[in-house]
């Protein structure tokens, strides 16, 4: 039975149609809106004028990637997966530096080729340290570098790739690093989530390109932090380079495979891009430690 206050309550109607009763609100603007006003959003809907206003405040670019990748860019724009991947990384690099505990979570997580290939090195094998090495760090200025730079790259690629997409090139892309690592330098340690950064910096580069934008600043930046690895001692420029080929790679991917229809193609070249990068870790690093590559 319903109540006449209810149904009196002028607010309990949709402010479009004042005939149909709804008691859903607008996320934005707070009105009632019924089913045929909603727009899904991340959290919530919102009105039909809340929409419009949205778009209207995009740039340009933004407006060209949402045609170009078939309306993939969420109604509200918030880069969640990027905010979560820095909580997480900060909580797990932060408990890392903490005396005592930190050394056990340190050696739980820490990356060395070594503990892909036990008959060589006599290590357990935990291939999973290839991804939760991104969670660690050297320090405040590492982890601060390197969760800076994420904020700035997810900010633009996050809304306009979507959240799975944009979370699946991030881990490939750090994955994409410790391979490299496996191969150019397996008697090495590597921490860091620097491998998904540089991912997703040649993954703006790529996607950039694709949709018309000037991409001449991000491809300075590319290559000055790729430079300054090479000369810096302590900086694992294997896995820079890893992260970078990758990236581009899942950004190609996804440049080729933006529309709707081809959602399923685009699965499983990632999954083949995945499991080529499986096949490499399995076979190379050994074959060049047999031959001597590496004493």
């Amino acid at each position: 039975m319903t109540s006449p206050d209810l149904t009196q309550n002028r607010e309990n109607f949709c402010y479009r149609h004042p005939d149909r009763q709804s008691f859903v609100l607008c996320q934005r603007c707070m009105r009632t809106i019924c089913p045929e006003c909603q727009t899904q959003a991340p959290v919530g809907v919102i009105c039909p004028e809340c929409m419009k206003a949205e778009r209207k405040a995009r740039t340009p670019a933004q407006r060209r990637a949402q045609r170009r990748w078939g309306g993939s860019i969420a109604a509200d724009g918030r880069p969640l997966v990027t905010y979560a991947i820095i909580a997480v990384t900060a909580a797990v690099s932060l408990l890392q530096m903490v005396p005592v505990i930190g050394g056990y979570i340190q050696r739980a997580l820490i990356f060395a080729p070594a503990f892909l290939y036990p008959d060589l090195s006599g290590a357990p094998f935990e291939p999973w340290r290839m991804l939760t090495a991104m969670l660690l760090h050297g320090g405040f200025i590492h982890l601060g570098l390197n969760m800076l730079a994420l904020w700035m790259l997810g900010r633009s690629l996050e809304p306009m790739l979507g959240r799975w997409r944009f979370l699946s090139l991030y881990l490939i892309s750090g994955f994409g690093g410790s391979v490299a690592v496996a191969c150019l330098a397996p008697n090495t340690l590597t921490v860091g989530a620097s491998g998904g950064v540089f991912g997703l910096m040649a993954a703006l580069l790529i996607i950039g390109r694709h949709i018309g934008a000037n991409v001449t600043g991000i491809l300075v930046v590319l290559g000055i932090n790729f430079a300054f690895g090479l000369f810096v001692g302590g900086i694992s420029w294997q896995a820079h380079l890893g992260g970078a080929l990758v990236g581009a790679a899942v950004a190609y991917i996804f440049t080729r495979t933006r529309q709707r229809q081809q959602r399923t193609a685009q699965i499983w070249l990632l999954v083949a891009l995945v499991v080529v990068l499986i096949g490499i870790t399995a076979f190379v690093p050994p074959a060049l430690i047999a031959a001597g590559v590496f004493g």
